[in-house]
């Protein structure tokens, strides 16, 4: 039997080295990261996932009215855990100046200030 190429023989010295190279390096593909422990990143908040059933959206009219509605909101999917802080403060801005423009009688520009601020943040208009 013919072969189309004369064997030939494997220098096991050469070719240890790469192996054991190989190795090293795949295994370092398979370590894990070290774990963080929670206790040193400080206490973790908890949240209640629902709404407690002693919830009530507030009452009112006018931009009055729907400035309170939106802050019970997120103060509500705050406590939650469906909003997170610094989203939060976005939306607390928003409301304390559309609070600003409604106590100063600018009941139009309050109104339109909740609104782009609930459309900014994925909530459906009221």
């Amino acid at each position: 039997m013919i072969t189309p190429f004369p064997p030939r023989s494997i220098n096991l010295r050469k070719s240890l080295p790469v192996l054991l190279l190989s190795t090293v390096l795949l295994t370092g593909c398979n370590t894990t990261q070290p774990q963080v422990n929670a206790a040193a990143t400080g206490p973790a908040e908890t949240y209640s996932s629902v709404t407690p059933a002693s919830f009530r959206m507030p009452e009112g009219s006018g931009c009055a009215g729907e400035v309170a509605r939106w802050q019970a909101i997120q103060d509500n999917d705050r406590q939650t855990g469906n909003v997170n802080q610094s989203v939060y403060n976005q939306i607390k801005g928003d409301i304390d100046r559309a609070s600003a423009a409604c106590q100063a009688g600018r009941d139009g520009e309050a109104r339109a200030l909740v609104r782009a601020s609930r459309a900014r943040h994925g909530y459906p208009a009221s």
